[in-house]
């Protein structure tokens, strides 16, 4: 969070179409997780400066298969070489999300998400940096955020929806409840 003056670590496993990304940890001034579990989309924010508030929200819908539908519109920018250590040669792709969806011209529209990829030229399952900026950043003052990777691996990793962000049990009354919502 460069605007912050914040740095975390930064991580991102998946397993059987459901993904999870942690930023920070309980040590760092800022820790969030944002999960594709089961066919939801969660994020739940755990520190953030001037942050009192920690629900997790849930997006039902949004799947492995709805993000690669987005990421396969992704428009190519073109090839550029990433001067880190060691540099890294990446094709850099751009994905948006513009309403409302009327063609380009005298419409005003606007920009509700936006990020740049830069995937591996010789591997395109590798991606080595991500800019989005959005209304999915509403915590950061610019909006946005910077992921940048330093390693990557291509093997299974362990996926765990956190607790507060688990539906509550089913008890007797609510399985009730929740029945006869479903009959209206």
């Amino acid at each position: 969070m460069r605007d912050l003056g914040i740095t975390v670590p930064f991580t991102w496993e998946g397993r059987n179409g459901d993904s999870q990304m942690v930023a920070g940890g309980p040590q760092y001034p800022i820790w969030f997780t944002n999960l594709i579990y089961r066919g939801s989309l969660y994020t739940l924010t755990y520190k953030w400066p001037g942050l009192t508030e920690h629900p997790c929200s849930q997006i039902p819908g949004f799947d492995l298969g709805r993000l690669n539908q987005a990421l396969r519109d992704a428009r190519f920018v073109g090839r550029e070489i990433l001067q880190r250590s060691p540099a890294r040669y990446v094709n850099h792709w751009r994905v948006g999300v513009v309403l409302p969806e009327l063609p380009p011209g005298n419409h005003l529209r606007f920009p509700l998400a936006l990020g740049d990829i830069y995937v591996d030229q010789k591997d395109r399952g590798t991606f080595w940096q991500v800019l989005q900026f959005g209304v999915q950043n509403l915590y950061d003052p610019a909006l946005d955020e910077w992921l940048v990777m330093n390693t990557f691996e291509h093997r299974p990793g362990t996926v765990r929806l956190p607790p507060r962000c688990s539906p509550p049990p089913l008890t007797q009354d609510r399985a009730a409840h929740v029945a006869g919502a479903r009959g209206r």
